[in-house]
């Protein structure tokens, strides 16, 4: 008799059919298809949308700029700034000059320039050619001290400016070295771009040689709105005063944005690899997703209307020491303090705050929102956004929205209702079948966002993600 066990050393016999050969006889359970890059797009959940017929939508605002407050207000539309023509009445140089047309023909000889922390802007002792105005950003002022030490003799910010007195003192050079300490947005006038203005203007000629120091006071209120005259508390019948509500003459308008992709497909595919699931329908959800991706980082870092270049100036604040400390927090909350919504911030800014508070020995809460559990911070949640940067010196921003068109805070711009649509304001249409037997269907979204008045968006910038284990 031969026995079934084989020789030391041998293989051991196979009793039963093996797994790999079952297999084949099996139908396998099978998940969609993943995909990593898929995130929580918070911002596009919990952003209002405003329907847009036309594809445009017309940003009407109050007239807003200050006259008298010896600060240069500006205008940013993206990452593009413009000083307010009338605004340059705030130099000493064109103090109560009224001539629109020549402050707009200047208004757009200045150019701009960005500084990072620690650049020279001008230094002392070379020529003096230029007016400088600070958009956005601190600046300091650096000479010899009282006692002949060099050091800080003063801080510029936003809406400050220092030029030449070439025309005025025969100031050939500056006296002082004036140095960027943040990132700074500085707009720029060579004297030789003054001058050729001032050639083509008897007016303008006239007004430098007759120049005189003197201050003009304009009524305004505390948002820096032209007044509405009011009356409140009186007795009797008394003249009540007149008013009317001032518009901008030059209103913003967003035209909608697109974001676009061609699916293609073989026939072959189409036809025959659809059990059990449909190859066509999967191809475009997941084109359909990294659409979305997109549209979300369109939302934020657009130049022309994405969130993070459409802050107003004045509502863009740095951190105290670089990580986001509650302090930072606090103060951002402060310019948005009418009823915000929510913070937005990468998750490795989040976890810096999270770690600058245990620092302190403050836990802040976490709170329900939209079915999940998320930090706030003063009982605002903190919610998460991949797509603001991180730059390659380890900082972010966080920012702090107030969302709604009835709130006067940020919206969405999208158009329902176009032919094709799949989503609103996304649609997808069949472009037909080449050559190659190739199916191609053309993904469109079709989208913007608008900041209604300057206080609905803060931005906390020059974020610091985390601290060394010995500071």
């Amino acid at each position: 008799m031969t026995s079934p066990v084989g020789k030391p050393g041998d293989e051991k016999q196979q009793l039963s059919l093996g797994t790999q050969a079952a297999r084949q006889l099996t139908t396998t359970t099978k998940s969609q298809p993943q995909m990593q890059g898929i995130s929580s797009r918070w911002l596009l959940k919990l952003l209002p949308w405003v329907q847009v017929n036309g594809g445009i939508f017309r940003l009407n605002r109050r007239l807003s700029y200050t006259l008298g407050d010896g600060r240069v207000s500006f205008v940013s539309t993206g990452s593009k700034v413009q000083v307010i023509p009338m605004e340059l009445t705030e130099l000493p140089l064109l103090r109560e000059y009224e001539d629109v047309e020549i402050l707009s023909a200047l208004a757009n000889r200045f150019e701009q320039k960005e500084y990072k922390a620690g650049e020279v802007i001008t230094q002392a002792g070379q020529e003096a050619d230029a007016i400088f105005l600070i958009a956005h950003g601190k600046v300091n002022k650096l000479g010899k001290g009282k006692y002949g030490d060099e050091g800080v003799l003063e801080v510029l910010a936003d809406g400050d400016h220092y030029s030449y007195q070439v025309l005025l003192e025969s100031q050939d050079y500056w006296q002082y070295t004036y140095k960027a300490a943040t990132p700074c947005t500085i707009l720029v006038l060579q004297q030789s771009s003054f001058e050729s203005v001032m050639a083509l203007s008897p007016s303008l000629q006239k007004h430098v040689e007759g120049f005189k120091a003197r201050m003009k006071n304009k009524k305004q209120d505390s948002t820096g709105e032209a007044a509405i005259e009011l009356a409140a508390g009186h007795h009797g019948e008394p003249t009540l005063p007149g008013t009317f509500v001032d518009y901008d003459t030059h209103p913003r308008e967003y035209e909608l944005s697109v974001a676009q992709t061609v699916l293609q497909i073989h026939s072959r595919v189409a036809d025959l690899f659809n059990d059990p699931m449909n190859q066509t329908q999967e191809q475009l959800r997941l084109t359909v997703e990294a659409l979305k991706e997109r549209k979300e980082h369109e939302l934020v870092n657009n130049p022309e209307f994405g969130l993070l270049h459409n802050a107003d100036l004045k509502q863009r604040i740095h951190t105290r020491g670089g990580p986001p400390t509650p302090d930072d927090m606090d103060e951002l909350l402060s310019t948005v303090w009418k009823e915000p919504s929510f913070f937005l911030a990468h998750p490795r800014a989040i976890a810096a705050f999270g770690q600058e508070c245990n620092r302190r020995g403050i836990y802040p809460t976490s709170i329900e929102f939209n079915g999940n559990m998320i930090p706030a911070w003063r009982g605002i949640p903190i919610v998460s956004c991949n797509k603001i940067p991180i730059s390659d010196t380890r900082t972010s921003s966080i920012m702090l929205l107030r969302a709604g068109e009835k709130n006067q805070g940020v919206v969405g711009l999208h158009q329902a209702g176009i032919p094709d649509e799949i989503e609103p304001s996304m649609n997808v249409r069949f472009m037909g079948i080449n050559e190659k037997a190739i199916i191609n269907y053309l993904v469109t979204a079709y989208f913007s966002a608008a900041v209604l008045v300057p206080d609905a968006l803060g931005i906390l910038e020059s974020v610091e993600l985390g601290r060394s284990h010995n500071d």
